[in-house]
């Protein structure tokens, strides 16, 4: 995911210099959605080992 991140940087610090080809483009949107996806399903992970308990009783839900 590092090297994902770095090349994503790399070509955003292009872009804003010199432009990008039409190449380097759809390798910047193909980065984005693996990076995006990668993301999405990390947070999913997090959010499914979230337990909430009520304090009333103290029986744990998911």
């Amino acid at each position: 995911m590092e090297q994902i991140i770095a090349r994503i940087n790399e070509l955003s610090r292009k872009h804003k210099t010199v432009g990008l080809s039409e190449a380097e483009l759809a390798e910047r949107d193909v980065l984005r959605k693996k990076y995006l996806e990668n993301f999405r399903r990390n947070f999913r992970q997090q959010l499914d080992a979230i337990e909430f308990v009520d304090d009333r009783d103290g029986n744990s839900k998911s």
